[in-house]
């Protein structure tokens, strides 16, 4: 088999798992995603998802997903980053947050083939300026809700000291940490590794095994200034 055709079969294969994953997913969490809607309209009414405009594959724009977490009122005020304790969140939308529920919709964007099961977070927009000649090649990969720098960064929020500029703190620190992880897994990346990042994951959802100086530390990612991990 060449080369060429080793890719396509593997791209194939990747495509037929996301998927597949997508499919049951939205089967399996619909009772989920109906409660979720439910109570977003209860608590602030309409609408029920977000959409957001953000960089895909090579740099493409696509409308990625998210349950709506914050008070409609607040739609267009403040920064393009959620931080801890944002006080343009709803009661729904906090639980949303720490649940990472916020994120099924985008099974939808899967389906659709604008992201990958497990791939880079994509980026706003309004941040688009982060990438550089060292991180573009991230926008190689499709993005994905799952992924080493998703594990690593769970609690990302909690990550910004209070006397630093947040935009500054995530484009100077938070954004090269996580590209560093990205372009140290996805070149090698295989279907079982991909796998296992999506236990992973899953596992830090429910509070276990996130240890980002280890992610950190493993990719030999070097930034400043240092993070403020806790």
């Amino acid at each position: 088999m060449t080369t060429n055709r080793r890719r396509a079969y593997h791209a194939g294969l990747a495509r037929l798992f996301d998927i597949s994953f997508a499919t049951i997913g939205l089967a399996v969490l619909s009772p989920v995603i109906a409660l979720v809607s439910i109570a977003i309209v209860a608590e602030t009414g309409r609408p029920v998802l977000f959409a957001q405009t953000r960089l895909g594959v090579g740099g493409r724009h696509f409308r990625m997903l998210k349950f709506r977490k914050f008070r409609p009122d607040t739609r267009n005020a403040g920064l393009p980053l959620t931080m801890k304790g944002d006080d343009r969140m709803s009661r729904v939308g906090r639980f949303l947050a720490l649940s990472k529920l916020d994120e099924l919709p985008q099974l939808v964007n899967i389906l659709r083939g604008d992201m990958a099961v497990v791939g880079p977070r994509p980026e706003s927009l309004e941040l688009a300026d982060c990438f550089t000649e060292a991180t573009r090649p991230v926008l190689a990969y499709k993005p994905g809700i799952f992924g080493p720098s998703q594990w690593a960064f769970r609690n990302e929020s909690a990550l910004f000291p209070p006397d630093v500029d947040p935009i500054a703190f995530y484009r100077q620190t938070l954004f090269p940490a996580k590209a560093q992880l990205d372009l140290a897994y996805y070149p090698g990346r295989t279907l079982a590794s991909d796998v296992k990042w999506i236990a992973l994951c899953c596992l830090a959802i429910l509070g276990f095994g996130s240890e980002p100086e280890r992610a950190i530390a493993d990719a030999g990612v070097t930034e400043t200034p240092p993070l403020h991990l806790r």
